[in-house]
């Protein structure tokens, strides 16, 4: 993912009503893993990934969508 997938990906979570900041897993790694945390602060900052997937994957179900498994992937939003 590259700064601007990021961008999208937050924007897209805001219009879904969720919080988080995505980020790099390792802040001088762009090139590696990226992940969305509670804050954007390096050191207090908690990995919510997979509590976001869990949420976007229920509201897929309940709206008859098949539900995201990993990686980001976004219904539209309502």
């Amino acid at each position: 993912m590259d700064t601007n997938e990021a961008h999208r990906v937050a924007n897209k979570l805001r219009l879904l009503g969720l919080r988080g900041i995505v980020s790099p897993e390792a802040l001088d790694n762009p090139d590696g893993q990226w992940r969305v945390y509670d804050s954007s602060d390096p050191v207090a900052r908690r990995d919510i990934t997979d509590e976001v997937l869990t949420v976007i994957a229920g509201r897929s179900r309940q709206d008859g969508q098949s539900g995201a498994t990993r990686g980001f992937v976004l219904p539209t939003p309502r």
